[in-house]
């Protein structure tokens, strides 16, 4: 991996799924990636069930997630605020609010992902 900054990472990914880039985003992630399933609830394990979920998401619904702030949290965890708009394939908004993603690295990768509660 490079030597980019975490922050800097995330910004990258951020702009990757949002242009529907899902190499470019695993590829900041570790293989045994633990990721929230916001959709339909629980936690996907590995990118290959992130990829998976990613692809079911798209079929029925159109996110999008910019993000507004970084901070550095205890035990090396990234906060990302986020603004995030979802709609659907007819692009009415279903969801436009703010959102906290707290991320986990580990060997300079994406290890966890968690979703907090809006501000």
């Amino acid at each position: 991996m490079s030597t980019q900054s975490e922050p800097e990472m995330l910004r990258k990914a951020y702009e990757a799924f949002n242009a529907r880039e899902i190499d470019a985003v695993l590829a900041m992630m570790l293989p045994d990636v633990d990721w929230p399933n916001g959709m339909e609830g629980g936690r996907v394990l590995g990118q290959e069930n992130v990829r998976a979920y990613w692809k079911r998401q798209w079929q029925l619904v159109d996110p999008r997630v910019e993000p507004e702030s970084f901070a550095c949290e205890d035990a090396g965890r990234i906060v990302v605020r986020v603004h995030q708009v979802v709609r659907d394939l007819a692009d009415s908004i279903l969801l436009d609010h703010m959102v906290g993603h707290s991320y986990t690295f580990r060997d300079g990768l994406i290890a966890r992902m968690d979703i907090l509660d809006a501000d």
